[in-house]
């Protein structure tokens, strides 16, 4: 009868066989990554597949430190470890202990080390860019000399402004030796004094423009006294040289329009300058005419001469009011004494004398006003309005 073994005994000895194979103990297998999973033990659990297999790998936290990007799906990379039996489950899987990006992401692995380290350096800060000069006389462009990108450039500054003279450093862009010519090309332009500097070329692969992510462009770049604007591949390409720019565009035509001013709308808004300030000048004259004439008015009103004809029109209207017054005050009292004559008169005995009455009075010329206030034989003096007579009382009832 065969001898029975368990579970545990076949995956042990078939861990063995993994342990004693020494190919399998220090392997390098490329593949894409898929089913990535960070633990929260700081493991990281992932699947390395091709066209027609794969195989499952862990990363365990102490081997992380080692890594230094962060595992995505869909990456190329070449894992390296050993190849092993988890017992557990009855499987095998490839212990991690460094993982590489392939190919393109080789490239990225050092694009992304530059950056940081150029970051960290200060040459992406935004305190040391300078400003793009606004109405350039002169602009130097570092690309090759044949291609869409000098076209378009070219194209886009003469129409907004001829008048600029655009000087073309032709660089090689792409392939050995392309940063050393676009270093060049911003050294001579920068010591040529022109106004701003445009450096850039057509899209393409990361490759096609690693030249733009090389170190010693980024220096040159950051030591130019001139500006530079950045016009390299698509809108969606960065390279290391968009960051240390004073400026970036998103392709070459945009770049011709943040170098080149557009000299129709500079004259349109010279137009529209010069209306503004005559404008201005007008409304400014205009105050300052009124400001002028109430200054006049203010000096006139307070001068002597101005003073002394508005007391004397004072003196005058015064005179006037006095002379009315007193006018008003005499028909007043000349009408009173027509009021009090008309009542003197009518209270005068004269008045009734006239009217055929007589004034009695005795001896002593006190006016008679009772028949009891005579006596019998007593003299009394009648008064007419033509004269006088005296009588003799000789009786009275």
């Amino acid at each position: 009868m065969n001898r029975v073994y368990t579970v545990t005994q076949v995956n042990q000895y078939v861990k063995n066989l993994f342990v004693e194979d020494l190919e399998l103990n220090y392997i390098s297998v490329q593949g894409e990554v898929s089913n990535c999973k960070y633990h929260t033990s700081g493991h990281i659990y992932f699947t390395l597949k091709d066209g027609f297999g794969q195989i499952s790998c862990v990363m365990f936290a102490g081997h992380r430190r080692g890594l230094g990007f962060r595992l995505e799906e869909g990456q190329n990379v070449i894992t390296t470890g050993n190849v092993s039996v988890y017992e557990r489950d009855g499987k095998y899987q490839l212990y991690a202990i460094k993982i590489e990006l392939d190919g393109q992401g080789l490239l990225f692995e050092k694009y992304e080390k530059l950056k940081r380290n150029l970051e960290l350096e200060g040459l992406f800060d935004e305190t040391f860019k300078k400003p793009i000069i606004k109405y350039p006389e002169t602009v130097g462009i570092v690309t090759a000399k044949t291609g869409a990108a000098i076209q378009d450039i070219i194209n886009i500054s003469k129409r907004r402004n001829p008048n600029v003279q655009l000087i073309l450093y032709p660089a090689q862009v792409q392939g050995i030796g392309a940063a050393e010519s676009i270093v060049k090309g911003i050294k001579a332009l920068d010591n040529m004094k022109v106004d701003t500097i445009i450096i850039g070329r057509g899209g393409g692969s990361i490759e096609d423009l690693w030249a733009f992510n090389e170190e010693i462009v980024a220096r040159a770049i950051y030591n130019s006294k001139t500006p530079i604007i950045s016009a390299i591949g698509h809108e969606t390409d960065f390279t290391i040289a968009d960051f240390v720019s004073d400026l970036r565009a998103p392709t070459p035509s945009a770049a011709a329009e943040l170098a080149v001013n557009d000299f129709l709308r500079f004259t349109e808004n010279l137009d529209d300058y010069k209306k503004l300030i005559t404008r201005i000048i007008r409304q400014k004259t205009d105050l300052i005419r009124r400001q002028i004439r109430e200054y006049e008015i203010r000096i006139d009103h307070a001068s002597p001469e101005y003073q002394i004809k508005q007391k004397r029109q004072n003196l005058i209207d015064i005179d006037n009011k006095l002379n009315g017054l007193i006018y008003e005050k005499i028909k007043n009292n000349k009408h009173l004494v027509e009021l009090y004559a008309t009542k003197l008169e009518g209270l005068s005995p004269l008045t009734r004398l006239k009217k055929g009455y007589a004034l009695v009075t005795d001896q002593n010329y006190k006016p008679v006003l009772s028949s009891k206030d005579v006596k019998i034989d007593s003299e009394i003096n009648i008064s007419f309005i033509d004269g006088e007579i005296t009588a003799r009382v000789i009786k009275h009832n």
